[in-house]
């Protein structure tokens, strides 16, 4: 890998930025905040009700150091402003909306306007350079296009650096391989789940990625994944894997990226201004220490958050990194500081679950979620639910009829094909404590 690394030409898409001295990344990175917090003071009733609980004003924010003065922005809140109470600007200047999955059947939105569009592709044009992508490559997006951000964010970028874009979103894997091959693409953007999966349909195929295919990048995000699956996808589909990070309520995919080195995701500060903080307290950390990020939209103009708290469980490094980049860089996301699960890029609650387990007659409230990656394949998803003595007592065909229900149910709220079995009565074990809900077999250990 170091003799790889050592071949490498470093690209930048905009270096005077991308390698910005600190020093005058700080005060750009002030100045911004400082913006920001004007504008959803003025525009946004949410914001200027949290800050004057906070007895903050804008103009009293006078150094980085007061960041943890401002307010944390949730999940929750953003459900509780649903649709667009978070708008910073008139809904008549909105370009486009994205969204994911909430725990009540009402995604989390997010706003852009031109301006922020332009932004997207800009930090996304980043990405792809960062990768050794140019204007030459062919492109080959298989993820998801719509409301999730994945596949146009993906898209802009390509667009951006001049690159050929076959958008062929997810699922008929064949025609994806048949795809990949007749328009010789270079670049894969996938999740790291779904690339498994075309490698072995690949291989179903009889199609050697070294005699046949011509990619030699593979943009991989919207779940956690680790270094042994990077060796096998490298391996198998004979590229260069490199690990995205974004969120819906920030941007989506752009947020960070690795760079040849793949010593931590540089994340584009002069947009997304990263904390770290105990999950616990909300307590800033030292830099280095592990706790969960947090965001501040800088540059965001149609929807603009403050502090947004992921839930994701990181550590930062700060020093210049190898490819003269000067941004932070974040190592790989450690886990979650809640309970949701990412499966196959769909954000997936327990409560969602409960909700639709609870809601069903004839069983109990006693259910467990399994997640497994079979062989390095596509995640799947298990839930089992125990029956009541009743139904039980009815038989397999009143049981069946059961199972089908909740299926359709999961599916409708979820977008997601869940395997659902019912359970005998008392067949999962209680628990004095917390009930352990979820089983994910992913092994999902850097």
């Amino acid at each position: 890998m170091e003799r790889m690394m050592a071949e490498k030409q470093i690209r930048y898409w905009n270096k005077d930025v991308e390698t910005i001295p600190r020093g005058e990344l700080e005060a750009l990175q002030l100045e911004r905040l400082r913006m920001t917090t004007a504008l959803v003071y003025q525009k946004v009733p949410f914001y200027r009700d949290a800050l004057e609980r906070e007895g903050v004003k804008p103009e009293s924010i006078h150094s980085l150091a007061d960041l943890p003065r401002l307010p944390f922005t949730t999940k929750d809140d953003l459900r509780e402003q649903y649709p667009l109470k978070l708008l910073a600007l008139p809904k008549d200047d909105v370009a486009r909306v994205h969204a994911s999955s909430g725990t009540t059947g009402k995604p989390t939105v997010t706003a852009y306007n031109a301006v922020d569009l332009n932004m997207w592709a800009e930090v996304m044009a980043r990405v792809y350079t960062m990768a050794g992508c140019t204007r030459r490559d062919v492109v080959h997006n298989a993820l998801g296009y719509g409301l999730f951000t994945g596949g146009l964010g993906f898209h802009l970028g390509a667009e951006k650096i001049g690159a050929m874009v076959v958008p062929s979103g997810g699922g008929m894997s064949k025609r994806q391989i048949l795809l990949m091959e007749d328009f010789e693409a270079t670049v894969l953007v996938a999740t790291p789940s779904y690339a498994l999966v075309l490698a072995e349909t690949a291989r179903e195929m009889g199609v050697d990625f070294r005699e046949r295919m011509k990619l030699r990048v593979a943009l991989l995000g919207a779940e956690p994944w680790t270094e042994e699956m990077r060796r096998e996808l490298q391996m198998r589909m004979n590229l260069e894997a490199y690990d995205s990070y974004g969120l819906t309520e920030i941007i989506g995919p752009g947020v960070a990226l690795e760079c040849p080195y793949h010593d931590g995701l540089h994340i584009w500060e002069d947009h997304f201004l990263p904390e770290v903080v105990d999950p616990e307290t909300g307590t800033p950390l030292p830099n280095g220490s592990e706790g969960e990020l947090v965001i501040s939209t800088i540059t965001r103009q149609a929807m603009p958050l403050l502090r947004y708290r992921t839930r994701d469980r990181v550590s930062l490094k700060h020093e210049r990194c190898r490819c003269g980049r000067t941004m932070v860089r974040m190592g790989k996301v450690h886990g979650r500081t809640d309970d949701m699960l990412v499966v196959r890029g769909v954000n997936v609650f327990p409560s969602q679950v409960e909700e639709v387990v609870l809601a069903t007659p004839g069983v109990e409230p006693h259910y467990q979620i399994l997640v497994d990656r079979p062989k390095n394949k596509l995640d799947t998803l298990e839930v089992w639910v125990e029956a009541a003595p009743p139904l039980w007592e009815l038989g397999p065909d009143a049981r069946a009829r059961t199972q089908k229900q909740i299926t359709a149910k999961l599916h409708d709220i979820l977008g997601l094909s869940t395997a659902v079995s019912i359970v005998a009565p008392f067949s999962i074990a209680r628990s004095e404590g917390k009930a352990k809900r979820i089983v994910d077999r992913r092994e999902l250990v850097t």
